[in-house]
């Protein structure tokens, strides 16, 4: 039987902050060289219990036969305790039967060097330069001194899969050694499978051989395994992973599986919760005194700008919160017309800053041929689970029962708002109900941590839907404009992309890296280019000349980042304008692409998998048809996806029907994960292309509900074909890809069906435009 345990130990750690990393940076090469040279030295998070012996940080294993694997990444629905364990039990050469997964607490032990690396731009200056270095030893240190865990960016492949085999590799090193030397024979005259060390006709199990091979010292480099590629699937549906099946899937089904919202303690109040806007709100006004001799009421907790009520119940807490009736002040409300205006006049005035130039700059800002103009309005995470965090502080110490995507951080926001040293808040990962980049944020791991202090007792602090739609950032609007200057035979001698969009991954590394509150993230980055939030906007295609301006609005909202990051827009943006430029010269929009992409042979390869598996017929006017690709890139490390979608207009608004999808994310590791994974994103795409959207008024969003915020419905989702293409190159993590290219591909869609242009998102039958929208 496979094990999900959760009760892995908070670790102490060192604290370096930003400043200090660019104080020493700045200081000369010496201190720098000092600072990426002092040794590194871990106690294990991994801590053996009874029976059982510790290998490393990532494996022990019992006497009852049960090996434990380390997870450092937040479960999120992607199956991350499934992969990380994979990957052992493969290298190890274990039975699957006898995994356990044992969520790891934020260690030095588990850096995630891959996003380190991507996101050194929000923790350094300079850091660009790391940005495409995954071997960088400045992120290394970096992510090993501050316990940089994040799960992000689909960077778990990335960062994980190599230290993981390494160590099994180890393990299995020391099994061998053990048994080689109880049967007296060289440790190479044995292998290990199935759990066993087997040398001919004689075997031992590693149970027998743990306590033993967890006394040999390991060896200084212990072998991988040959990898072989991938077998490749022939088409939709066909096979699957089924050796290694998802280890959270069977208490999910049976509603065993435990979230922070299932934690149960002693004497635990229940939390309940009234915020101001996420705009410069203050707590003005409550009456006291109505909640009074309300049954149930445990104690009330009040802050600069919000209201908490603890209860026997979470709704004896809610009762008494409507009962006070909290009043806030609100200075300088967002509104979506205020929004809207911003970035129209972000892409009217600027001013805008150059993040990317190829070719010649003179080119670039010519007179061009055509210009269009493209809006994504403001969208919500709105994962299943709204924001819960458990929190007891006794005796001086926090333990806080929380899913975060960057536990760390969370542990020392947590720590600073009490009073008290990092090392003395114990964190316990749980699982995420989804996400979706909403749980990068920890206002609620704050929140907890306060109200647990004053009220002196354990306490559980779930947000209402409303809360969480007032609570959290939403991903940030953009407004882009896209010129190109066309040759005689319709090539593109120059494309300029002027993107008009809030620095929202710098005001997520605000207050990530820096725990700056979202009104300060947003002042601290205002004005300031924001390459990552503009990731993606340099195509794939092979254009002379290219530029990407930045314009970085400030829209008086704290904005985040959403699955797909900054590609889920420059995609929308880019593959819209393609397929108008194919529409406006007649050519067939396949082949218009395929010309364009010059020695990028594997996304050719994708496009044509793609339309093979769509049967797709050119995407004419009226077919109902469209076609979108995409590349995605991190450090060395490449996602191409194309996707063909089936769209109408039908009653009630936009219905997609069809999402035919071929893939090359390089080696497959779990064909049965990233088959899911590519197509819930297609789905998660797709919310974002028909809904998702919020708007505000007063600084309160509109939409309150999930039923506002026009999500597909199991009878709206559409077919789903999905194909991989084999190859040998390093794995890519699917996660991001499906929810990337879904928009694009159903815009091109509709407007193949109508005959008219979609240039916004959420797409609106209503906001149709004359197709071409002015002639070349």
């Amino acid at each position: 039987m496979t094990v999900l345990r959760r009760d892995a130990p908070a670790r102490r750690g060192f604290h370096v902050s930003r400043r200090g990393v660019l104080a020493g940076a700045a200081a000369g090469g010496g201190l720098v060289v000092a600072y990426l040279l002092l040794p590194q030295r871990f106690d294990a998070p991994l801590k053996p219990g009874e029976g059982e012996a510790g290998f490393n940080a990532w494996i022990k294993i019992a006497t009852d036969g049960v090996i434990t694997v380390a997870v450092p990444q937040c479960e999120m629905g992607q199956g991350v305790t499934t992969l990380i364990p994979q990957l052992a039990a493969m290298e190890l050469g274990a039975d699957w039967r006898q995994i356990a997964v044992e969520p790891a607490p934020p260690a030095g032990a588990y850096p995630n060097l891959a996003l380190a690396s991507h996101w050194a731009p929000l923790w350094m200056a300079g850091g660009a330069d790391l940005a495409s270095d995954p071997d960088s030893l400045l992120a290394r240190r970096f992510a090993e001194r501050t316990r940089f865990t994040a799960t992000a960016a689909g960077t778990t492949l990335a960062s994980y899969e190599i230290p993981v085999r390494e160590a099994a590799a180890t393990a299995r090193a020391m099994l061998i050694a053990e048994a080689a030397a109880r049967w007296d024979i060289a440790p190479e005259q044995c292998r290990a499978a199935e759990g066993f060390v087997v040398a001919g006709n004689r075997r031992l199990r590693f149970a027998e051989l743990a306590e033993g091979a967890a006394r040999r010292d390991p060896p200084s480099v212990a072998p991988l395994l040959s990898e072989e590629p991938a077998e490749a699937p022939t088409g939709a549906g066909t096979g699957g992973d089924t050796a290694f099946p998802r280890v959270d899937l069977p208490a999910k089904v049976d509603g065993s599986f435990l979230f922070a919202g299932d934690i149960r303690l002693p004497g635990m109040a229940f939390v309940a919760i009234r915020q101001g806007p996420l705009a410069n709100a203050r707590l003005k006004s409550f009456d006291r005194k109505a909640a009074a001799n309300m049954r149930g009421l445990l104690g009330i907790v009040k802050a600069n700008r919000w209201l908490a009520a603890a209860g026997e119940t979470w709704w004896a807490a809610e009762r008494a919160l409507a009962a006070m009736k909290p009043i806030f002040a609100l200075a300088d409300p967002a509104d979506s017309d205020t929004i809207a205006n911003a970035l129209a006049k972000g892409l009217e005035k600027g001013p805008a800053q150059r993040i990317a130039l190829i070719g010649a700059s003179e080119v670039v800002d010519g007179k061009p041929t055509v210009t269009r103009r493209y809006d994504v309005a403001p969208a919500v995470h709105a994962p299943i689970e709204t924001a819960s965090a458990t929190a007891w502080l006794k005796d001086g110490k926090l333990t806080l029962w929380i899913a975060s995507q960057a536990p760390e951080r969370a542990r020392v926001a947590a720590a600073r708002a009490v009073g008290i040293g990092v090392e003395d808040v114990v964190l316990v990962p749980m699982a995420a109900g989804g996400s979706f980049d909403a749980r990068l944020d920890h206002t609620h791991a704050i929140q907890a941590a306060v109200i647990a202090r004053e009220l002196d007792r354990p306490v559980q602090l779930v947000w209402s839907r409303w809360q969480e739609m007032i609570g959290s950032p939403p991903r940030a609007p953009a407004a882009a404009e896209i010129s190109a200057r066309l040759g005689r035979d319709g090539s593109i001698i120059a494309l300029k992309t002027t993107i008009a969009i809030p620095p929202f991954m710098r005001e997520q590394g605000a207050r990530l890296f820096d725990n700056r509150t979202t009104i300060a993230a947003r002042e601290e980055s205002a004005g300031q280019a924001d390459p990552l939030a503009l990731s993606g906007a340099v195509p794939d295609y092979e254009i002379p000349n290219l530029a990407v301006d930045h314009v970085p609005v400030s829209i008086g909202l704290p904005v985040a980042r959403m699955r797909g990051g900054g590609d889920a827009l420059s995609a929308f943006f880019t593959e819209s304008f393609i397929d108008e430029l194919a529409e406006a010269l007649g050519r067939e929009k396949l082949s218009y692409r395929v010309a364009m992409l010059g020695p990028d042979l594997k996304m050719v390869e994708v496009l044509q998998r793609a339309a093979r598996l769509a049967e797709w017929n050119g995407g004419e006017v009226a077919s109902g048809q469209g076609l979108a690709c995409h590349k995605m890139t991190l450090g060395t490390r490449t996602g191409r996806i194309a996707c063909v979608a089936e769209a109408r207009a039908g009653e009630g608004g936009v219905r997609v029907t069809r999402l035919s999808a071929a893939v090359d994310i390089g080696r497959i590791v779990n064909l049965d994960l990233a088959r899911q994974q590519i197509e819930g994103g297609l789905i998660y795409g797709l919310s974002l292309a028909v809904g998702s959207a919020i708007g505000f008024n007063g600084g309160l969003p509109t939409t309150s509900r999930l039923a506002g915020l026009n999500l597909p419905t199991l009878a709206d989702s559409p077919q789903i074909a999905v194909e991989f293409v084999a190859s040998d190159d390093p794995p890519f993590d699917p996660g991001e890809l499906g929810t990337v290219i879904a928009a694009p591909a159903i815009a091109n869609a509709l407007s193949s069906a109508t005959g008219q242009r979609f240039r916004s998102l959420p797409l609106d039958l209503a906001s149709a435009q004359p197709s071409g929208g002015g002639a070349l």
